[in-house]
């Protein structure tokens, strides 16, 4: 099958929001007003320093809250580009705020904007994405 006629399949593995995935992260979204969020709470598990957060983390759940969005709302796409400004670092055991809205609708491509935020409301991170439609089943 060419790569371009491949069938993308959700099954619950996704390593942010899959909830079969042992060794996930169990993201859980909601919406509020325009912005899309979840709440995750790192732990050791997600180090990279001694006591900070990888940065792959932080990445991933950018990545993951901009691309669900629109998955979730029937629209299935894959990131075709990130990009990830760190501003902080994260500390392990803090709670983070992670939220992202669609800026720009021209399908099949879409982009959009996200911040990763502390529990003092401290912008770790922001990022923006380039979502590619997919055929998929979800």
């Amino acid at each position: 099958m060419a790569e371009d006629e491949m069938i993308w399949r959700e099954d619950g593995w996704c390593v942010a929001c899959g909830d079969k995935n042992p060794r996930g992260l169990h993201l859980k979204f909601r919406e509020e007003g325009e912005w899309y969020v979840c709440d995750f709470l790192p732990d050791r598990y997600h180090q990279g320093w001694e006591g900070i957060v990888h940065g792959g983390i932080i990445a991933t759940l950018l990545d993951e809250v901009m691309n669900d969005q629109l998955s979730r709302k029937g629209e299935p796409v894959a990131t075709a580009e990130l990009c990830v400004r760190y501003k902080l670092p994260a500390r392990l055991g803090v709670p983070l705020r992670i939220r992202a809205r669609v800026t720009r609708e021209r399908p099949p491509l879409w982009e959009a904007e996200g911040d990763v935020t502390d529990a003092e409301g401290r912008v770790v991170a922001t990022g923006t994405a380039k979502l590619m439609r997919v055929r998929a089943e979800l």
